[in-house]
């Protein structure tokens, strides 16, 4: 697509797919306020707005333009250069000569050994949280998932999707372990991406909310082995479901 901050690649066919394909991705970055280091404004500015990003909710690599993002970031092509680099660094995104700059987007195999590995950090977690945290910072976890009924509507799966994603950052946070949360924060971008695609597919939603109503239960009895086996569970099972539906990763 031309024309475009992001867009895929220019061959992907499909006038009208083109078109949209801003609305899909809900790509959107803020031109920045003036003051010091334009690297670091322009690096969060474009971290945040890849973070948030639908980017396996769609066919199609994903490509920067670097002039519009000077554009729309106003300010000039060195900090927004320097800043892309050390997104390329983070594994955010790769520049391909003659090709131009793309987000990463992972294979299959690589989002099952991401998840696999997410599963084993984020039981622990939950096994620390029952350890460390206060009954305030357990009800508020349980808060982010009560809200919503046991078989959400459809209206509310993207609502739910995003109280999915928070849950799961904040029970790594709640584990007061800063380690799982660095390593578990290189995934994220990933990892909420392909959470919030699959939520929309198959029933996922139906079964995700009832296994966090479980996680809960065990969370709020302070059992960490129960609590540590449903999380590690519940995210395995998301590999499980990406193994079984996830072909257009490959």
């Amino acid at each position: 697509m031309t024309g475009g901050v992001f867009g895929p690649d220019a061959r992907r066919p499909g006038k009208d797919e083109g078109q949209d394909v801003m609305e899909r991705l809900n790509f959107a970055v803020k031109r920045l306020d003036q003051g010091t280091s334009f690297k670091a404004k322009a690096y969060t500015a474009l971290r945040q707005a890849i973070t948030q990003m639908d980017i396996y909710g769609h066919d199609g690599e994903i490509r920067l333009d670097e002039r519009q993002l000077c554009e729309a970031l106003g300010v000039s092509r060195t900090p927004v250069r320097e800043a892309m680099a050390l997104l390329e660094q983070e594994g955010f995104i790769r520049s391909q000569p003659r090709r131009g700059i793309f987000v990463v987007r992972k294979t299959k195999a690589e989002i099952i050994e991401m998840i696999t590995v997410c599963a084993a950090l984020e039981g622990m977690a939950a096994r620390l949280v029952v350890e460390r945290a206060d009954d305030d910072e357990i009800a508020r976890l349980a808060d982010l998932i009560r809200t919503f009924p046991t078989h959400p509507v459809d209206s509310q799966v993207v609502e739910y999707s995003d109280a999915n994603v928070s849950f799961h950052q904040r029970l790594v946070q709640a584990s007061g372990c800063a380690l799982i949360g660095e390593i578990t924060e290189r995934f994220f971008i990933h990892m909420r991406a392909i959470r919030r695609v699959t939520m929309r597919t198959g029933g996922r939603a139906d079964r995700s909310i009832v296994e966090h109503h479980e996680i809960i239960e065990a969370l709020e009895k302070r059992d960490a082995d129960l609590a540590e086996r449903r999380v590690r569970e519940h995210t395995l099972g998301l590999a499980r479901y990406v193994e079984d539906h996830c072909d257009f990763l490959d």
